[in-house]
């Protein structure tokens, strides 16, 4: 970087100039030249609450800085502004860019699981900036990390920034762009109207916690929901690998573990002595991080291990990742320090009263009541009759089959994720079987009543038989979206037979994920064969179902005509 300009933006003059001044010092030891036109600059340090409508920055590197940080750490601060600057887009030129001209679209999406949501939604993103006739490049933020990562030259070229999210995440490097957010369930089921609203409601995106407005807004509006669901997205991983490797020991005989020394002992520990171990703290951490940010990770994390420790299991994690991040968030915005103080906040003052607040918290109120809740709970569920297990079934088979990975849906899954850590496993049996009849039922119609599908339904319908048994619900929405009447009530009967069934015969599961493939490890699914059975039987349901009630597609084409 050659050319620096430092821009204060409506703050008090001596404080402006302190920090000019510091930062002139630092930018002369990093051999970096101060300038005072615009169009000398190749940076733009502003100091304020937010970056002037300049048309002389267009096309600059921008950075929108804390004046705080500038005159704690100026070096530091030269540095993060030389790292994470993004190229400016002024207001004027925004408005212009969205009502017509060509478009270059830059997009990330993000769901929970990481899987299907994820990628159906950046098809759907692509296929429709193509009918439109705009440059377009997906970024997918999914279970194995960002695929197809967005370079900083085309975030610089980009005129519009779509996020279609269902979970936080980082977006520091479309700083200044033109952003609309949204659903993944949205992005893929709506558009083509959520195209339209992002031309009309798109704002620059900016880092600074004081100028993100708009995108505090919709982050809050999501609620507890995305907070969850972030927590649970960073847990599923750990769950998994923790379930299988449990499944293993298991292979060699249901208490060969107990023998110290052996294969199957160390496989118990790995699963159940640290992954297991490791997944309350995991989700209680990152939900408080959702609601946070860094702050929230500390608390968090000790209000997780403090949830297992008090035997409040999941459900107390749960309340002490909400109740974490919630105060790391209002110490971190509320508590005010002198200027000498402020660089102690963020490594001691937030994570020790943080730490305090919700440790306290959890030993001497929350743990023993939810303690005791949970006990209750896990009592019930491992006691339950026949008939109490067959309804239990049948609501969690039909809330996967409601809204294909939608709210209904994630609410039933993490219900039974979270129920392995107190090795209960019959409901998570029952949540994944009913999860993969949708996709399976329709596929299986598609061939039973080939004639009543087009082509395009009829390929679908491979693709969705693949789907069903990985365990990607989503797989059924593209029929779901075309004759949801027909298709949602034969998906939520079918999937409540496949429940019922699997928690009639007692079926365990030790990965909440991977579908029919999960059978390759020995013990992961018992039994085996009924549980085939109870998939079989709901997805025969269905599929004979929507089989019959279908209207033959040329009937549905000519009623649209």
């Amino acid at each position: 970087m050659k050319t620096l300009l430092i821009i204060d933006s409506g703050l008090g003059q001596a404080r402006a100039y302190m920090a000019k001044t510091l930062l002139g010092a630092a930018a002369q030891k990093a051999h970096v030249e101060i300038v005072d036109n615009p169009n000398d600059a190749e940076l733009a340090i502003v100091l304020g609450d937010e970056i002037p409508a300049d048309n002389a920055l267009n096309g600059k590197k921008v950075w929108l800085g804390d004046i705080n940080r500038a005159v704690a750490h100026p070096e530091l601060f030269l540095s993060e502004a030389k790292g994470h600057a993004a190229v400016y887009t002024a207001p004027v030129e925004t408005a212009a860019v969205t009502t017509a001209g060509p478009k270059r679209v830059v997009a990330i999406t993000a769901c929970p699981t990481g899987v299907a949501h994820t990628f159906m939604a950046a098809e759907a993103i692509e296929t429709e900036a193509k009918k439109r006739g705009w440059w377009v490049k997906v970024e997918t933020r999914g279970s194995v990390g960002a695929g197809n990562a967005i370079t900083a030259e085309e975030v610089a070229e980009a005129d519009l920034v779509i996020v279609a999210a269902d979970i936080e995440v980082d977006l520091a490097k479309f700083a200044g762009k033109p952003m609309y957010r949204t659903s993944t369930g949205l992005a893929l089921k709506k558009t083509a109207q959520e195209f339209d609203k992002a031309l009309a409601e798109a704002k620059p995106y900016q880092t600074s916690a004081k100028s993100q407005t708009a995108t505090e807004g919709k982050k809050e509006s999501a609620g507890a929901y995305r907070h969850l669901l972030t927590g649970v997205s960073y847990m599923l991983p750990m769950v998994v690998a923790g379930g299988l490797c449990i499944a293993l020991s298991f292979a060699f005989g249901i208490e060969a573990f107990k023998e110290p020394g052996t294969l199957a002992a160390a496989l118990m520990q790995i699963g159940g002595g640290s992954a297991f171990a490791l997944m309350v703290p995991v989700l209680a951490g990152y939900i408080a991080f959702s609601i946070a940010d860094r702050p929230g990770l500390t608390p968090g994390l000790i209000g997780g291990m403090l949830a297992v420790s008090t035997g409040s299991g999941f459900i107390g994690g749960i309340i002490a990742g909400f109740l974490a991040g919630y105060v790391a968030k209002a110490i971190s915005s509320k508590l005010k320090l002198p200027q000498s103080m402020e660089a102690l906040k963020p490594i001691l003052i937030i994570p020790l009263i943080s730490s305090l607040v919700v440790g306290l918290g959890m030993i001497y109120l929350i743990g023993k009541p939810v303690a005791g809740i949970l006990e209750g709970l896990t009592h019930w569920l491992q006691t339950m009759g026949t008939a109490n297990a067959v309804l239990l079934g049948a609501i969690l088979g039909g809330m996967m089959c409601t809204d294909m990975g939608g709210p209904v849906n994630k609410a039933a899954y993490a219900f039974g994720v979270g129920l392995l850590s107190t090795q209960t496993y019959a409901p998570m049996a029952a949540i994944m079987a009913a999860g993969m009849v949708p996709p399976l039922a329709l596929g299986l119609a598609t061939i039973i009543a080939r004639r009543k599908f087009d082509k395009a339904q009829q390929e679908g319908g491979k693709a969705a038989l693949v789907l069903g048994l990985c365990f990607i619900t989503e797989g059924a929405i593209p029929f779901a979206a075309r004759d949801p009447m027909r298709v949602l009530p034969c998906c939520i009967v079918g999937g409540a037979v496949t429940g019922a069934i699997s928690m009639a015969i007692g079926a365990k599961l030790m990965a909440p994920h991977g579908g029919l493939f999960v059978l390759l490890i020995p013990g992961a699914i018992t039994p085996v064969l009924g549980y085939l059975f109870a998939i079989i039987a709901g997805t025969l349901v269905a599929g004979l179902s929507y089989a019959v009630l279908k209207r033959p597609e040329a009937e549905v084409v000519a009623k649209v005509a």
